[in-house]
């Protein structure tokens, strides 16, 4: 499970600088501290590439998306992120096909793309960054994602709730998906983790 500490990313924009505890004086509207689950019906993972050599950017998106998030201290804050690879959608069944084969995602080998956080940063306008380690295609690598807090508040039905998004660039390559680079696809692929959570 990934856990990404709040200081500096989307969900650590409800934390205070200085390592100061999340308060309601750094944003009109911080997160309640606590434990959180991604609501899956309102949090999407999504990339976009450059297809045919750079001539056009394509983008995708996974449907299937869990994970949970600590908000308390940046040394306490913790987010965790778990993506089906089965779920990716590009509105095209041939083309979702060779994505989830091997030389894409490779889906049935490695169902599961993940981040873990290690560590959050966050500034009083509840924008940062948050490192951790992103696993996909069984390879681990350290990714720092840009992350800025969107909102907290009440839901629809009364539960308390906080959003992030949560943006990188990797290069695919470094995780073993070297097929058509550059010809058929960008070897850079934008990475991006728009997160709603509910307290628990």
């Amino acid at each position: 499970m990934s856990r990404i500490s709040i200081t500096r990313v989307s969900l650590a924009g409800v934390f205070a600088i200085a390592g100061l505890s999340l308060s309601a004086a750094a944003f009109a509207a911080a997160p309640v501290a606590g434990n959180y689950r991604i609501d899956p019906a309102h949090s999407v993972a999504y990339f976009e590439i450059g297809h045919a050599g750079g001539i056009s950017r394509f983008m995708g998106r996974f449907n299937d998306m869990t994970g949970e998030l600590v908000v308390d201290t940046p040394e306490k804050s913790k987010i965790k992120v778990d993506i089906k690879t089965d779920s990716v959608d590009v509105k095209h069944a041939g083309l979702e096909k060779h994505l989830k084969s091997p030389d894409f995602f490779n889906a049935v080998q490695f169902p599961t793309l993940s981040f873990v956080s290690t560590a959050v940063t966050l500034n009083p306008a509840g924008e940062g960054t948050v490192a951790g380690n992103l696993t996909l295609r069984g390879v681990t690598r350290p990714v720092t994602f840009k992350l800025k807090q969107i909102g907290a508040g009440n839901g629809p039905s009364g539960d308390t709730r906080v959003g992030y998004v949560a943006t990188s660039t990797i290069k695919r390559s470094d995780f073993g998906m070297g097929y058509g680079i550059p010809k058929a696809a960008t070897d850079e692929l934008d990475l991006n983790i728009n997160i709603e959570a509910i307290k628990q």
